[in-house]
């Protein structure tokens, strides 16, 4: 069978993105990655905004390298740009690399089209001032946000590369979210694997996640036909496998 490649950019520190988004790509798309330069000493919202500059220069990072599709693996940044805004940006990109680009913004709001559903419960790890925007992006881009349910580490206070999944499980089940809600957990750097079976054991959630719907639209683009998104699609992947959820 033909692999696709894709190409990843993703933060710095960014601890989950690749583990994650090899996992999902499985034997279907082989992976490479580069990351955004580092900046010290500077404010979240400073490193979050140079990473949207940066990005333009950050597609010519593969150089050569052949790609059937290319995604940006950080959600924080571009919510400090609207949804429309962040569209045009990946359009514009498609257009000068002649390779499909989608942010995971992006790749989010084609997952949340396909999947179908337009009530969501936003499930964030980020400061309450960046959780906000998330909230208003999300709505902005027609999304009815009915619960926003803040996360945090117990070391590392709000940090999605922080949270644990087990933080996470617990944080979700405390704030009463209903059985049959749609959930999108934002952040790539968020470990989102391991909590999508024990937080939809014994109800009718849809989970889904920004490495999920990175994923999925990389996969996509890669192999060149649809792929379709299930109520819980890990949970497929690895029953096909003969594997158990995480």
């Amino acid at each position: 069978m033909s692999r696709g490649r894709v190409g990843v950019i993703v933060a710095p520190a960014n601890p989950s993105a690749e583990p994650e988004l090899t996992r999902l790509l499985g034997s279907r798309a082989d992976m490479h990655v580069t990351r955004f330069p580092v900046h010290r000493n500077v404010s979240l919202a400073e490193r979050l905004e140079s990473y949207n500059h940066a990005l333009p220069g950050m597609v010519c990072a593969f150089d050569g390298l052949p790609l059937d599709a290319l995604v940006m693996a950080c959600s924080e940044s571009r919510y400090l740009l609207g949804p429309d805004d962040d569209a045009d940006q990946c359009a514009r990109l498609s257009a000068s690399t002649g390779v499909p680009f989608a942010s995971s913004t992006q790749a989010t709001r084609e997952a949340v089209e396909h999947v179908g559903v337009s009530d969501i419960v936003l499930v964030s790890p980020y400061q309450p001032w960046l959780t906000e925007l998330a909230e208003r992006f999300w709505k902005t881009a027609g999304l009815n946000v009915t619960q926003v349910v803040q996360v945090r580490a117990a070391k590392g206070g709000y940090s999605s590369y922080a949270v644990t999944p087990a933080e996470l499980i617990t944080q979700v089940e405390r704030a009463e979210v209903p059985g049959d809600a749609v959930l999108l957990f934002t952040g790539t750097g968020m470990a989102t694997l391991p909590v999508l079976g024990p937080l939809s054991a014994g109800n009718d959630r849809t989970l889904l996640t920004s490495n999920l719907c990175t994923a999925w639209w990389a996969l996509s683009h890669a192999i060149g036909e649809p792929v379709t998104l299930t109520r819980l699609p890990y949970r497929r992947h690895l029953a096909e496998q003969g594997r158990r959820p995480a």
